[in-house]
């Protein structure tokens, strides 16, 4: 972190030309070039922003996995989400990462929007706080973080081709603003999108240039999201400093002959390696061969490292069939070594953002739940035992442990009182991967499945266990033709099973050696989220004996452009929706509290596509209807990424939003609903009673390509505002488990244009817990000559009290939050004249309010 600029501009001049133009393209997957005649070595990246995976999509190397990026947004606690930064830093230095690929800072612009579990919020300066506090948090332990997707990449329909078109004011007030902040704090990298926005993809777009490296001085490297580089000489001449991933690909070479036949400027190109010399200087990656790079533990997998095939029956000329009998097969190497588990201090900081996190959007008395005063307690829902703690698509990671909302409840409540648990109708949904408990290895009889890479005439090359049915990496060996997965199922319930198998190109499914189903499956998409991560399934059906265990096997060929994720699939048959809703209902009238949850999907929230609808699904719905009618001590836990309907929310005792709360999801929200913890959480989203009534909703392009931001400011609670809607819950909605009075807000008499503002705002605890209370500012400019929302968010802060005492919350409104771009000036501006400050705990419940007078700066 000491090389200066001098050192890194002699480094450069010992490169030539074409060294300079190589540098700039990935050498992998998840690493940067190395060059050894400056010393510097591989940068190593991976994706966030929940944990940190590592280079590898592998169950075995486990990682920390903290609550979603929007949970973290909902805590509204800047010190909190730094000290969860610091943790994921912690987590990639374990695993030999230089650069964590978070945080997302795109915007929930639409509540469909299918990634929002990534996002942080609907509203630029919450997003550029909270993103700019994990950024300080991630970096401050060394590690590099990456401000991302510049910009507008606020939806996944059509993500690697939509043209974004938005107004040049609301592009710099909204879209930008969050990553503005984000440099401010000092980000190491800005990841540009798949999008294109005004006509121009964004790795060709001029706005990598200016505002990002003119006007904010982003002296980084920008990066581009996987497989964005389209074209060499029109991203080469904007400001894309690096090309991933590599080695292949529209730069490198390609990139070396455009600077040798003048189409870049040499220039161009040097300032892209200085600024990955200046980023390898901050991470200590220029120190030579007397500096060894970063490394993940011994025996940890570091991606696609080729094996070498292994002696087998298929050695000698015939390929075997699966074994059925013995356990020996074939010689396997050993598993990477399992992941060191997070310490008790990392668990227990993951455990208490669930918490801080976890938004308690209604209480009619209900909670919190008194553990002495319980002598049964029904826990219902699938998502209560398998709690969905992360959204779908890339930034998946792999954690050791799991604590469902089940979990979470039967151990504080062990030795005190019952815990009976009923699964209730399934949610709606394709069948999930094959889960290890439902499953053996046919060859070594552990749990698993037995994953086979096999050569064009079926002869085994490689062979080892695995923990499921979800392999989106088998590894690559040379002469691999065909990947197989084997499990020998075991049915718990007979009946009608769906089978499947997914993933692209030639595949098959067969079942005790009958084929279920053969085919070519061709990518109708070349989305990474879709080839590499989450590719379609293809179904069959078929009757299983219960107890009565049944060989399935599924084989899909490798072929260019398909990549090689392969998942096994498997689903029992669905319970009678009646009968599970009876039983659900039986269950809590017997109870003393019923709490039941309910939640998305993988296939519902997931990058790669755009949600439909709101929906939890009629079941779901139907379930908490029965649960809360046969008891009103029921608490409804909504396990989601991002908005959902509830059109029984006020029927239920309690509805509490868990969010996807990570690996420590279910012993957190046991702290919570049994008052261990009081519900920290404000929405960092406005959420709808009914998908009709959201202000914007729009996510797919037109037939030409473009999504028009039609909508320009008015974008969450502004849109609202605007259209005078009324939502279910307002952004910044959440309750405690006390109750405040608003007394008296402070405001200067005039303020100055261009500086920041200081308001008070007192509040009394008037009920009989201590709590914390999140107190809001908001701004209004009644006789704008602009179009201005109606009111818009401009600062927090949180204050403690005790019950009965007043507390003062002290919140600094940035001058930023008064200004607006001026179109006809390509400037910033603030109006002087007569505002409007208003103070409360959501946008939609301000009760205090005064002008404040703004006048010209002097000498303005």
């Amino acid at each position: 972190m000491g090389t200066s600029e001098d050192e890194i501009d002699r480094l450069l001049g010992e490169l030539t030309p074409r060294a300079r133009a190589l540098l700039p393209t990935g050498a992998t997957t998840w690493r940067t070039r190395a060059e050894p005649a400056v010393g510097l070595r591989e940068l190593v990246m991976s994706d966030g922003p929940a944990g940190v995976r590592g280079e590898a999509w592998d169950e075995r190397v486990t990682s920390v996995l903290l609550p979603s990026a929007s949970a973290l947004a909902a805590t509204w606690d800047e010190a909190l989400v730094e000290r969860l930064g610091g943790l994921l830093a912690a987590e990639a230095r374990r695993k030999g990462v230089d650069v964590l690929l978070a945080p997302t800072l795109n915007l929930h612009r639409s509540p469909l929007g299918g990634r929002h579990f990534e996002c942080l919020s609907e509203d630029p300066e919450l997003t550029g706080r909270i993103g700019a506090a994990l950024i300080r948090g991630v970096q401050a332990r060394g590690v590099a973080a990456t401000a991302k997707h510049y910009v507008a990449n606020d939806s996944e329909t059509d993500r690697l081709t939509v043209d974004v078109r938005v107004g040049e004011r609301a592009l710099r007030e909204v879209y930008l603003a969050p990553f503005e902040a984000a440099v401010a704090a000092g980000v190491r990298l800005v990841m540009a999108g798949y999008n294109a926005v005004n006509g121009t993809t964004m790795t060709a777009s001029a706005l990598l240039t200016d505002p990002l490296k003119s006007e904010w001085g982003f002296d980084g490297v920008v990066v581009s999201d996987w497989g964005a580089v389209r074209g060499t000489v029109d991203t080469a001449r904007a400001g894309l400093d690096l090309a991933m991933p590599g080695p292949e690909g529209p730069w490198g070479e390609a990139l070396a002959r455009a600077v040798a036949d003048g189409d870049v400027p040499e220039a161009t190109v040097d300032d892209k390696a200085r600024r990955l010399l200046r980023l390898a200087a901050w991470l200590e990656a220029l120190g030579g061969p007397d500096s060894p790079p970063r490394r993940p533990p011994t025996g940890e997998s570091r991606g696609a490292e080729p094996l070498a095939p292994l002696a087998s029956s298929a050695a000698r000329g015939t390929p075997p069939p699966l074994p059925t009998d013995d356990p020996r097969g074939a010689e396997r190497p050993s598993a990477p070594a399992p992941s060191p588990t997070p310490d008790a201090r990392g668990r227990a900081l993951a455990r208490r953002a669930v918490a801080a996190g976890a938004v308690l959007l209604a209480n009619r008395d209900v909670l919190p739940l008194d553990p002495e005063r319980l002598a049964t307690v029904a826990v219902i829902g699938a998502h209560a035992a398998r709690t969905r703690t992360q959204g779908g698509g890339s930034a998946g990671v792999f954690p050791g442990e799991e604590v469902s909302v089940l979990d979470g409840i039967r151990a504080e409540l062990r030795g005190r009182a019952r815990v009976v648990h009923v699964p209730g109708p399934r949610p709606d949904g394709p069948a999930p991967p094959l889960d290890p408990d439902d499953c053996t290895d046919p060859r070594s009889g552990l749990p698993g499945v037995l994953l086979r890479m096999l050569d064009a005439d079926g002869r085994e090359l490689y062979a080892e266990r695995r923990l499921g049915g979800r392999l989106l990496e088998p590894r690559l060996v040379p002469g691999a033709h065909t990947v197989e997965i084997g499990a020998r199922l075991r049915p718990r319930t007979a009946g009608r099973w769906t089978l499947g198998v997914a993933g692209f190109g030639r595949m098959s499914l067969a079942l005790d050696g009958r084929t279920l189903l053969a085919g070519d499956f061709p990518p109708l998409t070349d989305d990474p989220a879709v080839v590499h991560v989450d590719p379609p399934a293809q179904y069959a059906t078929a009757d299983l004996a219960g107890g009565r265990d049944a060989l399935v096997v599924a084989r899909r060929e490798l072929a260019p452009g398909t990549g090689r994720a392969t998942v096994l699939v498997a689903a029992p048959p669905a319970p009678d929706v009646a009968a599970s809703l009876s039983e659900a209902a039986r269950a809590a009238a017997g109870a003393d509290a019923a709490i039941v949850v309910v939640g998305t999907t993988e296939h519902g929230e997931s990058e790669g596509h755009d949600r439909t609808d709101l929906a939890l699904g009629a079941t779901q719905d139907a379930l908490v209807r029965a649960v809360a009618a046969a008891n009103p001590r029921t608490v409804a836990v909504v396990n989601s990424g991002g908005p959902v309907e509830l059109p029984w929310r006020e029927q239920a005792g309690a509805v509490l939003l868990a969010w996807f709360p990570g690996q420590e999801g279910g012993a957190g929200l046991a702290d919570v609903l049994f008052g261990r913890a009081e519900p920290g959480g404000r929405l960092p989203t406005t959420w709808p009673a009914s998908l009709a009534d959201a202000p914007v909703t729009r996510t797919r392009p037109d037939g030409a390509g473009r999504l028009d931001y039609d909508e320009g400011l008015h974008v969450g609670h502004r849109g609202w505002l605007r259209h005078h809607r009324t939502p279910a819950y307002w952004f910044g909605h959440g309750l405690g488990y006390t109750t405040w009075s608003y007394d008296e807000l402070t405001v200067p008499a005039a303020a100055g244009a261009g500086d920041d503002l200081t308001v008070r705002v007192r509040v009394r605890n008037a009920g009989v817990r201590e709590g914390r209370e999140v107190v809001q500012v908001y701004l209004a400019r009644p006789a704008s000559a602009l179009d201005r929302p109606v009111r818009w968010f401009a600062g927090f802060a949180a204050v403690r009290a005790r019950p009965g005492e007043t507390a003062t919350a002290t919140v600094r409104v940035p001058a930023r939050a008064l200004r607006h771009w001026s179109v006809a000036e390509h400037a910033w501006r603030t109006e002087t004249g007569t505002w409007r400050v208003l103070a409360g705990r959501s946008a939609g419940d301000v009760p205090l309010a005064k002008d404040l007078e703004v006048v010209p700066a002097p000498g303005g």
